[in-house]
């Protein structure tokens, strides 16, 4: 078995409330899920209203699949026209790992 995860920093782009942090967040939170099947949330700068770190976290049965789908959603988020991808940080594990 194997883990993938990844933090997507985003710097969003005309926001300026809260509240239109969360009309942007959400539907790329939504989309992630329905296309990947992936679990998603958004895990910092939560205070913050021009800014996201949106977690992606996927179990298979094998790394190239991990690690394909994790891909998948980079791209997706680095396409958003609404923010800029400012980083991404994976991490890989194996239920060997100790």
């Amino acid at each position: 078995m194997f883990v993938e995860s990844a933090e997507f920093d985003i710097l969003l782009g005309d926001v300026h409330s809260l509240k239109e942090k969360r009309s942007v967040v959400r539907p790329l939170i939504a989309d992630l899920r329905r296309k990947f099947e992936v679990s998603v949330a958004e895990v910092g700068h939560l205070e913050l209203h021009r800014r996201a770190l949106i977690g992606v976290a996927i179990v298979a049965a094998d790394v190239a699949h991990c690690t394909e789908v994790v891909d998948q959603c980079e791209r997706l988020v680095a396409q958003h026209p609404e923010f800029d991808l400012l980083s991404a940080r994976r991490v890989m594990r194996s239920s060997t790992d100790d």
